[in-house]
This record gives C-alpha cells, structure tokens and sequence, in this order.
C-alpha cells in the first residue's frame, strides 16, 4: 500500500460519515420533528382575576403559514384536533395564519379556514391577531391595513367565528357564571408590528383600570410599549423558537446570527419589556424560509389561569 493511502481512506471513511450524519439531520428536520408535537401546559396569574375564571384554560397556536412549500399542515390539523379534544375556555391564534399575502392569497385564506372550521365548529370561542406575513411584505401602515389580502383574511375568519383584534380589546365571556356578579376578563389585541400597524397604548386604554387582562401580538417586538404593570400575562409568536437551532441552546441558531435575542426566543421571556408585565413566546407549527425545524418541534400551549396567591 502505497504511503498516505490509510491516510486518504481515513478521510474517505471520515467524509461519508460526516455526510450521512448530515443526511440523517436533514432528514429528521424534514421529515421528523415538524410531525412532532411540543404540548405546554402553564399556570398564568392574573391580577383580581374572578372566580369565575380561576382554574380555566385557553390554547395558543401562531404561525401556521400556510402557503409556504411544503406547508406543516397536517401538524395544524393535528393540533386543532387536540384542542377540539381538550375543549379549552378559548383559544388564541396568534398571527402569521398564511404565508404569502401578494400571490395565491384566496387559496391559503381557503385552506387556513377549512384547517381552523373544527374549532368554532366545536363551539369553542377563537379569537386571532395577524401577523406580518398576513400582509404584503412591500406595504406598510395604512396601506397595509387596506391591502386586499389581509382584509380577505379578517372577514373568512369572521365569518367561521373566529374574532380577528387589532389594538383592540374585548370582554370574554365566562365559562360560567356560578352566581358570581362581576366576572370580567378582557383579552387585548395588538396589532401586527413590522407594517407598522400596532398600537399597545390605544389597545391597553379600552380595558377599564384595575381590570385582568391576557394580552397578545404576533410579534413580542410590540410589548416593550406596554405601560408597567398593564400585561401581566402576554403571548406572542413570530418567533417560531428559531426553528433551527442547537437543541438545548435556544441561543445558538441561525436567527441569533442576524437579528437581536429576543426574535428566536420562546416560553416564558425574562428581563424583557416594563415592571410587571410577562410574555410567553410560542414557537409556531409551521415554517418561514425553509420547510424545516430542528430544535424547535411545533408548539401546543395550554395555559391554565390562577389568581395571585394570597401570600
């Protein structure tokens, strides 16, 4: 055998393992974590919380992007079947619904609405905020908002029964009254930031002082403008975990390598945003670029909702 020959079949054996170590990463982000789903389930207090909402759950789904290649639909079904099955007080839909606002929009607002029709269908109250990819990306304020998509978009979920808020807040209707007057819980609805079409301050202004309040936005870019003390549990999406990422370093992906932290982080996020005011990031179940997850398998969240603690 000629010199350097172990050598060079060292590095034969080396490079076909290394590809198929790639290959066998490839196909678990492919074909394998996007089928899986992350269940969540967390207690939220909220401040003067009635007794009628004390120990009752809502669900929070986010970016299901329908229309993107290789759409995750089967996990949105699979997740809408869940709740249909676990029957929560509500649920919450927090943006990014479809994927491409400017071409094959009345397809995806379609197949998003046959894919949400279970839910309101099971009579269990919906409600949804949109996200930056339910707009055109080359618009922005105003002109976003009177874009035809995201108006198409708005009035297909109103009209399965799915309330779409932006900067808007609504009464929720408890699950029961059990001879309890007053049973006021408000959920605000931001709306969607990089249009440029959230506005926390006038949405944060139509929950009546001292009242409990659940707030989402699609993108937690929108809670630092929120007043101390004014959310004490938020949600958002947008973020879908960084949906590639070193399992275990949420950090490590390749969206921290070209935006700030905030935008690949997910659950519950620390030392972010004014005194007294929480934010959960949901991870999402579908995808934005590329039809792959690693890392950051969909996510269910179920929250069960507590007053504070007497102590």
């Amino acid at each position: 055998m000629r010199p350097g020959s172990h050598l060079a079949a060292l590095v034969k054996v080396g490079a076909a393992g290394a590809a198929g170590v790639a290959g066998s990463l490839l196909l678990w982000a492919a074909a394998v974590e996007p089928r899986l789903v992350d269940r969540q389930e967390h207690e939220a207090r909220i401040p003067s919380l009635p007794a009628a909402w004390d120990g009752q759950r809502f669900g929070l789904i986010a970016d299901l992007q329908v229309g993107i290649w290789g759409a995750n639909l089967s996990t949105v079904r699979r997740i809408i079947g869940m709740l249909v099955d676990e029957r929560p007080a509500f649920v919450i839909i927090a943006g990014d619904l479809i994927y491409e606002a400017t071409q094959h929009a009345e397809r995806q607002i379609a197949t998003t609405i046959d894919l949400l029709r279970p839910l309101t269908a099971a009579a269990i109250p919906c409600y949804a905020v949109l996200g930056n990819h339910d707009y055109p990306e080359e618009v922005t304020g105003s002109a976003a908002a009177r874009h035809p998509a995201p108006q198409a978009l708005t009035g297909a979920l109103e009209a399965v029964g799915i309330r779409v808020l932006e900067n808007e807040a609504v009464r929720l209707d408890p699950p029961t009254l059990v001879g309890e007057p007053q049973a006021d819980l408000y959920l605000v609805g931001i709306g969607a930031h990089i249009p440029r079409l959230d506005d926390p301050l006038d949405a944060i202004r139509q929950v009546p002082e001292y009242a409990p309040r659940i707030v989402v936005m699609h993108n937690p870019k929108s809670f630092p403008q929120l007043p101390p003390g004014s959310a004490p549990l938020a949600v958002a999406g947008h973020t879908h975990g960084g949906q590639l990422r070193v399992p275990f370093k949420p950090e490590w992906s390749p969206s921290a390598l070209l935006t700030d932290a905030i935008s690949h982080t997910d659950g519950w996020i620390d030392d972010y945003g004014t005194p007294g005011n929480r934010l959960y990031a949901n991870r999402g179940i579908g995808f934005s670029s590329l039809p792959l997850r690693f890392g950051c398998p969909p996510e269910l969240t179920l929250f069960t909702l507590r007053a504070p603690s007497a102590e």
